[in-house]
This record gives C-alpha cells, structure tokens and sequence, in this order.
C-alpha cells in the first residue's frame, strides 16, 4: 500500500529522479486527458498531486490567460517542477496536501489530476475540503486506474516478484479508485455532483530505444509494484528477481519498445 506518507519520502524522490520515464509511460493518457480537460473553461486551475508537473504545464501553455497551480506532497516533485516551470509565468507549485489544502484568495474553477488523487487518507474528507475550495459551479476532470487486471504492466509484475496485494483494495494506493461505484460514493460524499467515469485504454510505455529492456527495468526498479520489494531484496535474491523481470520484459518486447496495455477511468464531476 502507498500512501501520502510514501510520497514525502522514498516514493516522492523517485519520481522526481524518474519523471522522465514517468511522463512517458503516461503519454498516451495525457493526451485524452488534455482533451477532456479542454472541454471546460477555467480561468483558475488547480492540479491536485501535481507530481513533476506535466499536466499543471500543459494546460497552462494551452490557457495562457488562466492561473494554474499544482499542489504535492512531496517536496522533491515539487521542486523538479518548479524548476521545469520556471519560463511559465502564470504556473506555480506549491508544497501541500490537498486534502487540507485551501487557496485563500485562489478558489479553482477548475480541478485537474493525472493519477493523483487515489492516496488520500481520507478520500470523502479530501473531497469535501477541495469542494470547500473551489468557486461555485466549478468542474473537475481526473484520471486513476482501473482494476490491476486492466493493468498487466502491475498485476502481472506484482505476480512475478511475489508482490502481495493488499486486503482491502480501497486502501490508498494506485488502484483504490478502480471500483467505479466507489469512487462515485467517495465524489458524492465530498458534495461533489454529476460523477461520470470514462473507461480509457492507453499503451503505458515502460521501455523505449537501443535497448528497451534495458530501459524498462530502470523503470520498474524505481516506479511500480515491484519497486519497494527490489529496494528489499539483497545479492543473490535481487540478482534472481531480475532476472525474472527481464526475462519478462523481453516478452513484452516489439522492435525498440517494451509497452503494455493499461486501463484507466477518465472521472468528471460538478461542484
């Protein structure tokens, strides 16, 4: 389970070192999510678990008028971001957690996330504060995951490792949201009106080039649900599990790519 705490520490740090891979691997959500996001106006735009911030910056490049800001929890995606948006005058980041997060004089018409909003201690209270927040009759667009078996980048991986899942699988984490029902109690609970979910398929991109194997295991050494186990494995385990990983890979490997299919909801709602 990964929870907001990881993201302050361990969890945070790498993706800020990885945002690179992290952004790839999430291209092709990212371009139907700037779609559906596009669909709304807003002139003050909040991204919620902004991570690096490359959605926060899209959107700021695309609403040149509006003011966008990202909040994150981990100062370590804050600080990549903030260096990444450094030539985009009308985007700033800041470091928080938006389940208590309030904008002061800053009340978002408009509520964006890529993936991160499904580690909140306390979804229906995270939602009711951002509701809270944001000014009357604003939108909201999000993207989370669908089950783990939409997902064979994470099921199959979590298999192969020894990866236990967790008991409840609402507890925060990648796929808390994947139950649309839940989400849409969670969305209701918080004031939230209108919860749409949109099933979305997109190619998540683990691995790219001369050597994508290569690449991919960079990747899921860092990022995913086979991450803390590596981190845990010593010598001849870690050389072992691997193996295993590569070996993996290389099945999953066409040409200079290694992809796998991935499964998404694309979330809107109404304050």
């Amino acid at each position: 389970m990964t929870t907001g705490m990881d993201w302050t520490a361990q969890v945070g740090r790498s993706w800020a070192d990885n945002y690179r891979l992290t952004d790839r691997s999430f291209s092709g959500l990212t371009g139907r999510l700037l779609e559906r996001i596009s669909e709304y106006d807003g002139n003050t735009v909040l991204d919620i678990g902004c991570g690096a911030g490359e959605l926060a910056l899209a959107v700021a490049r695309q609403r040149p008028g509006a003011e966008v800001v990202g909040v994150d929890v981990s100062p370590d995606l804050i600080t990549v971001a903030n260096e990444r948006g450094a030539q985009h005058g009308n985007a700033r980041f800041v470091h928080g957690d938006a389940a208590s997060w309030t904008g002061g004089t800053f009340a978002p018409d408009l509520l964006v996330s890529r993936h991160g909003v499904m580690f909140f201690d306390d979804p229906p209270a995270a939602f009711a504060n951002l509701h809270a927040a944001s000014a009357e009759g604003a939108r909201m667009v999000f993207s989370c995951f669908r089950a783990p078996g939409e997902n064979p980048w994470a099921s199959e991986i979590s298999a192969l490792i020894g990866v236990q899942p967790s008991a409840d699988p609402t507890a925060p984490g990648p796929f808390a949201f994947a139950d649309p029902d839940h989400v849409t109690a969670i969305l209701t609970a918080g004031g939230w009106q209108d919860p749409h979910l949109e099933a979305f398929n997109f190619a998540y991109v683990a691995g790219k080039g001369e050597d994508p194997v290569q690449d991919a295991l960079a990747l899921f050494r860092y990022i995913g649900p086979a991450a803390a186990t590596l981190r845990q494995l010593q010598g001849d385990d870690r050389t072992r599990a691997e193996g295993w990983l590569r070996e993996w890979l290389e099945e999953h490997r066409s040409g200079d790519l290694v992809a796998f299919s991935a499964g998404a909801w694309i979330v809107t709602a109404r304050h």
